[in-house]
């Protein structure tokens, strides 16, 4: 069941991601997505990008616990926590805007992956909780694409609370989703306007604007590695391996 399908139609690739826990990311499934981000960003067929996961409730879980207790090194470890900056630095380095839909709760890597897209749409189910403290590490690698789009402060009172979810009005507000829908059709209906009217703009002129919306962040390939590194570090101790048994026993 767990997949990353990219299909194209009309100048939009749409690009699901897939797996049977609630939309969790192993190492897989981040390696394929990445790959998939760079093959539609060089597709000259494709115009724009939509990024949605498969199911109705859950957009994206994060981290897969069970390959984060199977760690048993900080090398691994970094190799592990590099899946989500490699997907990152693909959606900012293709050359096509990306569409966000965020159908449901967004947790973790999930919020990293909607505060990495250049436009998200989301649903009012969209709660968002940075849960990394609660396991005992920390949003490293995601924390610079969230901080992007939401500001420091807003990142710190997520990374400071990791048990509480975030309404989606809150989310709209601090500038994660763009638009917020009670629900999921009218949302689509919404993704599929926007994503039509930008496949027949000037693709070389979208470039060029993504280019300018991401200026300064040019040094991510070495920040997200580095931040990399300090979750590999951390997801290899005693402590963090007990939190994470905890948490995965309570849920």
């Amino acid at each position: 069941m767990n997949h990353v399908k990219l299909t194209s139609q009309q100048g939009i690739g749409t690009i699901e991601f897939f797996t049977e826990q609630s939309n969790s990311l192993p190492a897989e499934i981040l390696k394929k997505l990445a790959e998939t981000v760079t093959e539609a960003g060089n597709d000259p067929s494709i115009n724009v990008i939509v990024l949605r996961s498969g199911g109705d409730r859950t957009f994206c879980a994060g981290a897969s616990f069970d390959e984060l207790i199977a760690i048993k090194s900080a090398a691994k470890g970094k190799e592990f926590f590099m899946g989500f900056a490699n997907v990152i630095n693909a959606i900012r380095k293709a050359p096509k805007f990306v569409i966000g839909r965020v159908q449901g709760k967004a947790v973790g890597g999930g919020i990293g992956l909607a505060s990495a897209v250049d436009y998200c749409f989301a649903t009012k189910h969209a709660a968002i909780k940075l849960s990394e403290l609660a396991v005992g590490i920390g949003p490293f690698v995601v924390g610079p694409a969230i901080e992007r789009k939401m500001g420091l402060s807003a990142m710190s009172q997520m990374g400071m609370n990791p048990d509480e979810f975030f309404d989606p009005k809150w989310a709209h507000q601090k500038g994660l989703f763009a638009k917020l829908y009670d629900d999921i059709p009218t949302m689509d209906k919404a993704i599929r306007e926007l994503a039509q009217k930008l496949a027949i703009y000037n693709p070389q002129a979208m470039a060029e604007m993504k280019t300018v919306f991401w200026k300064g962040t040019e040094h991510w390939d070495e920040l997200l590695a580095e931040r990399a590194e300090i979750s590999g570090k951390l997801v290899t101790s005693d402590f963090t391996k007990e939190f994470i048994k905890q948490f995965k026993g309570k849920h």
